[in-house]
């Protein structure tokens, strides 16, 4: 009869837990065995194992032949080791001494590793928790500035926009009537210096050619004529004084008569 070392599952949905048994080799996976080793739970950080190492070392012995999954936990746990060296033992190659004292040394060794395996997880475990708390801590910072934000009145902060948005276009109302008023009195400007030369020249064909430099220089010489006919409006005046007295004299000689 083939005799196998093998895992037999148990447990509920999602959460399996493993018996290490000795059960035939044509028996179901969850059916009869011949007896149970250990039990395997796989849902630990590390796995936990309990085992007991004698009986699979006799059992091995025997002839037992463990599965691919049976043999992991069995090399993990030393089992291995240990058949080897009492087969050692029985062959004669070393003392039961020597065998009890290597095995004692690997599992010192061992169980260092595992110590060493722990404190990293558990360091890990600590970092990772410390990272979350440090996450949650951030985003709760940043809910009670949005909520605080969002609380807060915003009523001072408006006023100062329309007073801003006021002084600017009360700066920009002075600003452009300042320059309308620049405008004004610059068309204003040249209407007081156009009025004295329309008064100095007496024709009125003189007011067009002021408008240009040229024209002007051209216009001179039609007032020096207006300055000449001053002297012939003088004798115009004299000429009824000449008249009168005629008429002056005529009156007398007909009072003489």
């Amino acid at each position: 009869m083939a005799v196998k070392i093998r895992l037999a599952r148990r447990g509920r949905k999602k959460k399996a837990i493993y018996d290490i048994v000795v059960a035939d080799a044509r028996a179901p996976r969850d059916g009869r065995f011949i007896e149970k080793l250990g039990i395997y739970n796989p849902g630990t950080n590390p796995a936990s194992i309990v085992l007991e190492s004698d009986k699979a070392v006799d059992w091995l012995l025997k002839g037992a032949q463990p599965t691919d999954t049976a043999r992991s936990i069995l090399q993990h746990e030393g089992v291995m080791l240990k058949k080897h060296l009492q087969v050692g033992v029985i062959k004669g190659a070393i003392t039961q001494e020597v065998a009890d004292s290597r095995f004692e040394e690997w599992k010192g060794s061992k169980t260092d590793r595992k110590a060493t395996a722990a404190d990293s997880i558990s360091q890990k475990k600590d970092s990772d928790k410390q990272a979350r708390l440090e996450a949650e801590r951030k985003v709760s910072q940043t809910r009670a500035e949005a909520i605080a934000k969002k609380n807060a009145p915003p009523v001072e902060e408006a006023p100062e926009v329309e007073e801003t948005e006021a002084a600017v276009d009360t700066v920009t109302d002075e600003v452009a009537a300042e320059e309308t008023a620049v405008e004004e009195a610059v068309a204003e400007a040249p209407a007081p210096v156009e009025t004295p030369e329309v008064e100095a020249a007496a024709p009125a064909p003189a007011e067009t050619p002021a408008a240009g430099g040229p024209e002007v220089e051209a216009a001179a010489p039609v007032e020096a004529p207006a300055a000449e006919t001053a002297p012939v409006e003088t004798p115009a005046a004299e000429a009824p004084a000449s008249t009168e007295t005629p008429e002056t004299d005529e009156s007398a000689e007909k009072k003489a008569e």
